[in-house]
């Protein structure tokens, strides 16, 4: 049985992350360099995670439902990172790919490895 809150807390978060990112200037706080690819992280990490849960009622296999979070994550961050170069105000980087990709692979990993005693 799908479970359609699941497919929506995905849509809904991705929806968060493009409405982020059409945003000329962010005011979050920067103590250290390189602090926003720990955003980008965690902002990725939430989305694997929500991918998981929103994928796996049509993903049996969990190294498969991994790939596939990973997968997701990865593209939607490098579209997101696509969009930004369209945004006045806002630039394109590879880098923060990787970081989104990195965080989406740490959700993944971890699920797969804990899977049913992780609380999310």
């Amino acid at each position: 049985m799908v479970r359609s809150i699941d497919v929506f807390g995905l849509l809904a978060y991705c929806g968060f992350i493009y409405w982020l990112s059409d945003q000329p200037s962010l005011p979050a706080p920067m103590w250290f360099a390189g602090q926003d690819k720990l955003y980008h992280s965690g902002a990725y990490f939430i989305l694997a995670v929500l991918a998981w849960r929103g994928f796996r009622t049509f993903v049996q296999p969990p190294i498969i439902l991994a790939v596939a979070s990973i997968a997701f994550s990865s593209l939607y961050g490098l579209s997101d990172e696509w969009h930004q170069s369209f945004v006045p105000g806002r630039s394109s980087d590879s880098m923060d790919w990787v970081a989104d990709t990195l965080g989406a692979s740490l959700a993944a990993l971890l699920l797969f490895r804990f899977g049913a005693k992780m609380p999310f």
